[in-house]
């Protein structure tokens, strides 16, 4: 059974699952294993005699959107597969993206330096002008 996957609070069906990604979505969604729930949707079509859960899978799996392709969890993915195959080149990487976040603080903290400093030299020709 294929699975939705979880965004927020917002059930989708997964790419990864197997039939439809239905259980492997509420799974997600819900942030429990999938072997539970797609025991529990076994277990309910061989006691209610299959028609019923399946006529409710094949709605869930008509209504409840597809994961949005590019998700956070595959780019995560292949990140860690990446680092294994090539641990040097993400270790510059790494340090790469440091590296511009530390300029972007820095002119962050500058600008805000500079408008401390433009605030003082105001309150100071104000409080001059009041003398």
């Amino acid at each position: 059974m294929m699975a939705a996957a979880y965004n927020g609070n917002r059930l989708y069906r997964s790419r990864k699952g197997e039939v439809f990604g239905v259980c492997q979505g509420i799974a997600d969604w819900k942030d429990l294993p999938v072997g539970p729930i797609r025991l529990a949707v076994i277990l309910l079509a061989l006691s209610t005699g299959f028609a019923p859960i399946i006529i409710i899978y094949l709605l869930a799996a008509l209504v409840v959107p597809a994961e949005p392709e590019g998700r956070f969890r595959d780019y995560e993915e292949d990140i860690s597969s990446r680092y294994r195959e090539t641990r040097s080149s993400t270790v510059n990487d790494l340090k790469r993206e440091f590296d511009n976040l530390k300029r972007k603080v820095t002119g962050m903290e500058g600008k805000i330096f500079d408008e401390q400093q433009d605030k003082e030299k105001e309150w100071e020709r104000r409080f001059r002008e009041n003398r």
